[in-house]
């Protein structure tokens, strides 16, 4: 046994039990505060005036967050006149979120007179949704049912040393017991992307891996950017960290040893199990909620900090029904932040636990949390804006 976790009619298994309020905006927001258990995303972004090929991604998103394991009931209305194109009408959608066997329930303005009325419609469909969703009883399941996705921030050198590596050390574990593991950040592989590349599962995934590398570069060129003007941050150089290619070697320790077995788009659902790429921007705004949509039941943030201390650590998920467990290997940065921090690989840099050691008390952490233990900030009410992530906004 490795959690107690909700199963799904799709063979899944949820760390939450939420009921799922889609697209957003504000009758999804009113529903959120009148009944306990329901969650929405918060967006100004619902996909209008956009290119068919970002409302395709607004659409993968809604639907892989309607699928994910931590979701047990969704509804869906067509208030916003986004949700007119065919990419996103409420009816699209429903039918492939309703594919995983949960239930989904469709509410729309024509029937009634005005929003006062689907709102009503809307609470009444979610208490009833809360209420079924309350009779699914947590079971004992394995860590092949574990879907991971990770990112790191204001990256120090106890970054490379410790904190990425003690999740490598996690995913690697997960990986070898069936489960799913996925680590992204497209701007911090460059410069150690080919390292990346010798890990893929296949010479196609290795030609992917570096074809992705070098488009971001490339578009920066587009833009008039060089995109070392970007990373490392201010907040890097100033921990620190003197260039892109040092950064990414320690960005990609969190990424483990195990063969990688395909690259996602953002909000793409892994084919199968094992450690996947996602190609994706590094705003944590945007990057959570796309592992979310590719189906993460827990995700990990590793920050470094140097000791900083920003509001970020005060937010709760932006994964909106995945948990978000906040690590560090930074031991300064964890005293400073010990009411929001969860985990603290600091103890492999001062010789007290070897990798190994602080690896397995994550692995415990996590397997505990994805049993329903809180996260620090699972205690917050706070959620912020999520940036819905579009590949053209890149730059």
């Amino acid at each position: 046994m490795s959690f107690l976790g909700y199963p799904r009619p799709d063979g899944s298994y949820g760390t939450r039990n939420y009921v799922l309020v889609l697209p957003g905006g504000l009758v999804s927001s009113k529903i959120c505060q009148f009944v306990d258990g329901v969650r929405t995303i918060i967006t100004p972004d619902y996909g209008g005036g956009r290119t068919q090929r970002d409302r395709q991604t607004v659409a993968r998103v809604l639907v892989g967050l309607g699928r994910n394991p931590n979701v047990a009931g969704v509804i869906l209305h067509g208030l916003h006149p986004a949700m007119q194109y065919p990419e996103l009408k409420p009816a699209v959608l429903a039918q492939q979120i309703a594919a995983s066997g949960k239930p989904v329930e469709v509410i729309t303005a024509q029937p009634f007179r005005d929003t006062y009325e689907v709102l009503v419609r809307g609470i009444k469909a979610a208490r009833r949704l809360v209420c079924e969703a309350s009779h699914v009883r947590r079971q004992e399941t394995g860590d092949e049912h574990l879907c991971l996705g990770v990112k790191c921030g204001v990256s120090d050198s106890t970054s490379g040393i410790a904190g990425n590596p003690a999740v490598g050390y996690l995913y690697d574990q997960v990986v070898a017991a069936g489960g799913t593991a996925m680590f992204g950040e497209t701007t911090e592989i460059i410069g150690a992307e080919h390292l990346l590349a010798q890990r893929a599962a296949s010479p196609e995934v290795a030609q992917r891996i570096l074809a992705v590398s070098h488009d971001i570069e490339e578009k920066s060129k587009g833009y008039g950017q060089d995109i070392r003007t970007v990373n490392p941050i201010p907040a890097n150089i100033e921990a620190g960290i003197t260039t892109l290619e040092e950064k990414s070697l320690g960005a990609i320790a969190k990424a483990g040893s195990t063969p990688i077995q395909g690259v996602l788009a953002y909000g793409e659902r892994p084919a199968g199990k094992g450690l996947y790429f996602v190609d994706n921007w590094m705003s944590m705004n945007s990057i959570f909620l796309g592992y979310a949509a590719s189906g993460a039941n827990l995700t990990l943030m590793v920050w470094g900090g140097g000791g900083y201390v920003a509001d970020t650590i005060l937010y709760p998920s932006l994964g909106v029904v995945a948990p978000l467990l906040w690590t560090t290997g930074n031991v300064n940065t964890y005293r400073a932040c010990e009411e929001s921090m969860d985990f603290c690989a600091g103890t492999v840099i001062d010789g007290s636990e070897t990798l190994g050691q602080a690896g397995d008390r994550l692995l415990a952490l996590v397997r505990q949390v994805a049993s329903g233990s809180f996260t620090k900030t699972d205690t917050l009410s706070f959620q912020e804006a999520n940036k819905v992530y579009f590949q053209d906004a890149a730059f």
